[in-house]
């Protein structure tokens, strides 16, 4: 039977400390890299589809950067009002709708702010909506599917 090895950080030389301090930094880069990508090039195809104009790809991504900045920052305090609002409601489908509607003026806020602090990119008030529910839409279905995964795996 094998030995179970039990490497502690504080019993590793320094090279293998370095070592594991960059891998796991180069993972956390690589992960807010992904999710970048997916912001910047999911608005761009949103932009195009809807037909936003912008001065340059540096606008752009100026653009994702902010937008997703502020909207950490915003989506902290909204977080806590879904969850008070929700807090004593039974039903899948008001939770969800009360759901759709805290996402959608979340992102809508942080549409409005970034827009109204940069110059480069001008999106109408209709675009703006389009955008904040499209968004809102895009993380309720992926924030579910992560949900039914972890309800299968507490139940296994």
């Amino acid at each position: 039977m094998p030995e179970h090895k039990n490497d502690s950080f504080r019993d590793m030389n320094r090279k293998e400390k370095i070592s594991a301090v960059a891998g796991i930094t180069l993972l956390i880069i690589l992960v807010i890299g992904f999710i970048f990508g997916l912001y910047f090039f999911g608005l761009a195809g949103v932009f195009k589809v809807l037909g936003v104009q912008y001065e340059s790809i540096w606008s752009l991504v100026i653009f994702v950067i902010s937008f997703f900045i502020i909207g950490i920052i915003v989506e902290v305090f909204f977080k806590v009002i879904f969850k008070l609002s929700v807090r004593n409601i039974t039903g899948k489908t008001k939770v969800l709708f009360i759901r759709i509607i805290v996402e959608s003026t979340t992102n809508w806020l942080v549409l409005f702010t970034v827009d109204e602090l940069m110059n480069s990119i001008t999106l109408s008030p209709e675009t703006e909506i389009i955008i904040a529910l499209f968004l809102a839409v895009f993380e309720i279905v992926f924030d579910d599917k992560k949900d039914e995964v972890d309800n299968k795996n507490s139940a296994a």
